[in-house]
């Protein structure tokens, strides 16, 4: 039954970037989205109500800690992996578009230390220049348009102080793959524009993730000069 839901709130949502597409609005049917849910996260496609397993197990490798750091996380959704963020120690962040997605972030966490914010990762407030440690974005840029990725990439890059480090999920593809219609997900030369915006690669990882069936992922660590 979840699935038949996750399935047709996929279909529905790519119904609705579709039409958002169409009006030269790429980033409206996120808030379409939140809205038709009316409160159920089964009709969320990517709403798992559980911190990214592959952020999980990058944590627990890397034995990450935020004591003294802030840290932004990139189009929230329902707050799962801010709140695990937050959980690491660091001062969080955590921004959507979406207003009604915001709302049920606080709902979910009322005592919550994270800052839920609606934001635009098109054009970010200017006092967020340089003041995070961490930044870390997971699926966000796989949901955009291609000819926007760079100004999203840009924004994101200003984000970060000095040695700041950026965490990226995305689904991976090669270039003679089918790019998909919603989420599109990334070639790896794409990665190149974080590296254009000032950063240096310091990790790159392809691989399948446990999903049934498997995604294939890329999980790349940037940080900043």
């Amino acid at each position: 039954m979840v699935f038949d839901n996750r399935l047709k709130a996929r279909e529905k949502a790519q119904s609705f970037a579709k039409e958002s597409l169409t009006k030269n609005d790429p980033t409206s049917w996120f808030e379409q989205v939140y809205t038709a849910a009316a409160g159920n996260p089964d009709h969320i496609p990517w709403a798992d109500l559980k911190v990214n397993p592959s952020f999980v197990t990058w944590v627990e490798r890397e034995n990450l800690s935020g004591e003294g750091k802030r840290a932004l996380v990139v189009g929230c959704g329902l707050g799962d992996d801010a709140e695990a963020i937050a959980a690491l120690g660091f001062e969080t962040t955590a921004f959507d578009i979406s207003e009604t997605a915001i709302g049920w972030c606080r709902r979910r966490y009322p005592d919550s230390p994270v800052q839920y914010l609606v934001a635009d990762a098109l054009a970010l407030p200017d006092e967020w220049k340089h003041q995070f440690d961490f930044v870390f974005e997971a699926y966000t840029l796989q949901t955009l348009p291609v000819e926007i990725r760079p100004t999203v990439v840009s924004n994101l890059v200003q984000t970060l102080g000095t040695n700041g480090k950026l965490l990226l999920i995305a689904r991976g593809r090669d270039p003679e793959d089918d790019p998909g219609s919603l989420p599109w997900p990334l070639m790896k030369s794409e990665l190149d524009e974080f590296v254009r915006a000032g950063l240096t690669q310091v990790s790159f990882e392809d691989f399948w993730d446990q999903e049934d069936p498997p995604k294939r992922r890329f999980r790349v660590l940037f940080v900043a000069k």
